[in-house]
């Protein structure tokens, strides 16, 4: 399929759209070239619900759940989220900033959220995730390819070190390479 069948203002074509107001304006000069793995529940390990989107469209109810109060306030959002289904998910468009980095840097360069692509999995850090993931994200990131001069995936663990440990010692890096057939340079640890 040409590129541009897939990709409209930095919408993806096979994903649901769900507007987040959580987003920025990149700076001009930022070349979009690392994809960021995050994983996410909410509540923690409870998976299905609408909550995470509800989070990433400031709509979710903080007194729906006692762990709801630790995150109270925050405004947050992730380009898209692959839930365990393997659906797929995108809150803001891969041309704009969502804030899913918070404090980060990676190979040298500070503030990830301006030069990458968030993606969340749905999960909690450290555990396994699901088969159908792996094929979303491995046909996801194809595609982003295609449209991004992407060079580098890491987990969130890898540009926030100490702060996150996200996605975790259940995400299977080997796997995901094996489905794209990168050069393990692209990948971290690998």
């Amino acid at each position: 399929m040409p590129i541009d069948a897939l990709w409209s203002g930095g919408w993806y074509r096979y994903a649901r759209r769900l507007d987040s107001p959580n987003f920025g304006e990149r700076p001009t000069s930022a070349v979009v070239d690392l994809l960021v793995v995050h994983s996410i529940s909410l509540p923690p390990r409870c998976y299905g619900g609408n909550e995470i989107l509800e989070l990433f469209t400031n709509a979710l109810d903080w007194n729906a759940h006692p762990y709801f109060e630790t995150i109270r306030g925050t405004e947050v959002s992730a380009h898209f989220l692959v839930r365990r289904s393997g659906e797929l998910w995108q809150f803001v468009s891969c041309d704009q900033r969502a804030w899913h980095a918070g404090v980060s840097s990676y190979r040298g360069r500070d503030n990830c959220n301006d030069f990458s692509i968030g993606i969340e999995l749905e999960g909690f850090e450290g555990d396994p995730f699901a088969r159908p993931q792996y094929e979303t994200l491995a046909a996801l990131v194809a595609a982003l390819a295609q449209r991004y001069p992407i060079e580098h995936l890491a987990g969130h663990s890898d540009i926030a070190p100490g702060r996150k440990g996200d996605p975790g010692a259940g995400f299977d890096w080997v796997d995901l390479q094996s489905r794209l057939a990168w050069l393990p340079a692209a990948f971290p640890g690998l």
